[in-house]
């Protein structure tokens, strides 16, 4: 599942095409996503300017004039690609685990769900093949309240938080530190990726129950985790191969893992002598040094 850098990425490379440009058409291929879509959906887009793009936690929000918001979801396999004219279209946000790419004409594939095609002639088609992810519209009023953000913890690499609110947070938890990292509550955000990388650089088994962390350790994590979204960011997000963002750099941050699907390496870390080591929590893959992490 894409994490905030991977749809950080993808709001970077639509904000271009469709901030300030009107929604000349939206086409709905299908009634329902992981859920069903709005009343109403196509009509209640169509004609509607994009105001601007924003993010939170591992939701794309779009502005629309008239005050509402088109929350976005990828889930699992949802992906956006920008198709302009004849150039080569453009995929922003390639992550660590890949689909297969949609159908060669725009928006013809039975996974191409909603199309929209935006004034000016650029079309950008939602492809998504577990139908995992999801779309609502919901009023910028109460987008804050809404039930998909209204338990939502602080952004990670804003200004609310710290390694204050983090030993607040993780005070009462008895469950191991990478449940807690992972639960949206706590910091909004973090999935399986980050959150191994972010452990291994502070130093801290993902075992370790999360109540008993002391605060210079808290303080490591604060800024392990701000470092590891800040440089996946900065790279374009994760992928297993490089790829161009809409703006043609590549990333590469799949090549800075230094625990992440690496079971079996030497510890990256100078003079360890380990090997990484997964071990499942929760049904998901934890990676880790056992040497390194405590």
């Amino acid at each position: 599942m894409p994490e905030l850098p991977e749809v950080e990425t993808v709001r970077r490379g639509l904000a271009p095409v469709m901030e300030g440009r009107r929604i000349a058409r939206l086409t709905q291929r299908r009634p329902n996503l992981r859920y069903p879509l709005p009343e109403g959906f196509a009509e209640r887009l169509s004609g509607r300017r994009v105001l601007r793009l924003t993010r939170r936690a591992k939701y794309l929000l779009i502005h629309l004039e008239g005050g509402e918001v088109l929350l976005v979801h990828l889930g699992m396999s949802g992906r956006f690609t920008i198709h302009q004219g004849e150039a080569v279209p453009k995929r922003p946000g390639l992550f660590h685990y890949e689909v297969p790419d949609g159908a060669p004409e725009a928006g013809t594939g039975k996974h191409d769900h909603v199309v929209f095609d935006m004034e000016g002639g650029t079309r950008i088609v939602y492809c998504d093949h577990r139908r995992f992810g999801f779309m609502d519209l919901i009023g910028e009023a109460g987008l804050e309240e809404s039930k998909h953000l209204a338990l939502i913890g602080p952004e990670p690499i804003g200004n609310e938080f710290s390694a204050e609110v983090l030993v607040a947070r993780m005070a009462t938890r008895k469950s191991p530190i990478k449940s807690v990292l992972l639960d949206q509550r706590t910091v909004a955000g973090l999935g399986n990726i980050y959150v191994c990388e972010a452990l291994f650089r502070s130093g801290i088994s993902p075992k370790r129950e999360a109540s008993s962390i002391g605060r210079e350790r808290v303080e490591r994590l604060t800024r392990a985790i701000r470092d590891v979204l800040g440089e996946a960011i900065e790279a374009g997000g994760s992928t297993l191969r490089d790829y161009a963002q809409a703006d043609g750099e590549l990333g590469y941050f799949q090549h800075r893992f230094q625990v992440y699907d690496r079971e079996g390496d030497l510890c990256s870390k100078p003079q360890c002598g380990a090997r990484v080591k997964r071990i499942a929590q929760a049904g998901r893959s934890t990676f880790y040094c056992p040497k390194c992490q405590r």
